[in-house]
């Protein structure tokens, strides 16, 4: 098993610099266009960015002994050196866009990502609020250990992918040159994915590439400003409650839904979800009634 570096560690120092120079970059210059920061948002993220260091070691403990016996049952094993490196990295981008729109289409999956957007500002200190839980436990990332790939492997991709996708939550950024909005996941993409609007809602899953959303017909190309946070958002700055709050929504329409067909819906189907009449029991029909027909 290979002794490979976590990225994200190494890059915390070059995280709270670049947002400190990003908030002075707003005192300095302020745009009335861009949301900018405000202080409790920006407290909650950092809030959430630390807790998510603590709470990760934890959900990564089933998802490492899952990659472990997965990988010691596989026949291939792919060495990590320069000229497999990117192949890896390929590989964990399109296993990150799978999970990445999954998250937005189950709503279970939902309840942990929305952590992550539940923030009206964008900018980098947004890229730390991250979520608290995952229960998805890694398995988007499988077909890598199978392939040979070992699981330190796997987390180095993650970490890596994790640390481009920073410098791209931000407002300062413009488009950039077009061969590379083509190809890689940038600021302009990515406030896309973050806003609320019904024209930009679940578009541009990409992690470090934008291809597979041009492939897959999720892309969206910035027009109009974009608003972000929720379409219902909430108003919260405690850490515990914006890490919860989906998974508390969910507890109260389980507890409202008739039969295991509406309590399916509501965790497997998408965050929007709600039974339509036809879904819904009928009510019986009373004596009386049955009698005057």
């Amino acid at each position: 098993m290979p002794n490979l570096p976590d990225p994200v560690l190494w890059s915390i120092p070059a995280f709270v610099l670049l947002t400190v120079v990003e908030l002075l970059s707003f005192l300095i210059h302020p745009d009335e266009e861009e949301v900018g920061y405000a202080g409790k948002d920006t407290a909650t993220s950092l809030s959430m960015g630390l807790g998510s260091l603590f709470t990760n070691l934890l959900w990564k403990i089933p998802t490492v002994i899952l990659y472990n016996a997965v990988y010691a049952l596989t026949p291939l094993k792919l060495g990590v050196h320069w000229a497999t490196v990117p192949v890896m990295l390929l590989l964990q981008d399109f296993c990150y866009y799978w999970s990445h729109r999954s998250n937005h289409r189950v709503r279970l999956l939902w309840a942990q990502h929305v952590v992550h957007h539940s923030s009206r500002h964008y900018n980098l200190s947004t890229a730390l609020r991250q979520p608290w839980t995952d229960l998805s436990f890694g398995v988007f990332y499988l077909p890598m250990v199978l392939l040979g790939i070992s699981p330190a492997a796997v987390a180095f991709c993650g970490s890596v992918s994790l640390v481009y996708q920073f410098w791209i939550h931000t407002e300062r950024i413009d488009r950039l040159w077009r061969p590379i909005e083509a190809v890689f996941n940038t600021p302009s993409h990515h406030r896309v994915h973050h806003a609320s609007q019904g024209g930009y809602l679940d578009r541009n899953f990409g992690g470090i590439l934008i291809v597979w959303d041009r492939l897959f017909r999720t892309f969206t190309a910035e027009t109009e400003r974009p608003v972000y946070g929720l379409t219902k958002n909430i108003a919260t700055y405690n850490p515990l409650r914006v890490a919860t709050h989906e998974y508390a929504s969910i507890g109260r329409d389980l507890a409202g839904a008739h039969g295991w067909r509406e309590r399916l819906g509501y965790l497997f189907r998408g965050p929007g979800w709600a039974p339509t009449p036809l879904d819904a029991p009928s009510a019986p029909v009373s004596p009386k009634a049955e009698a005057a027909a």
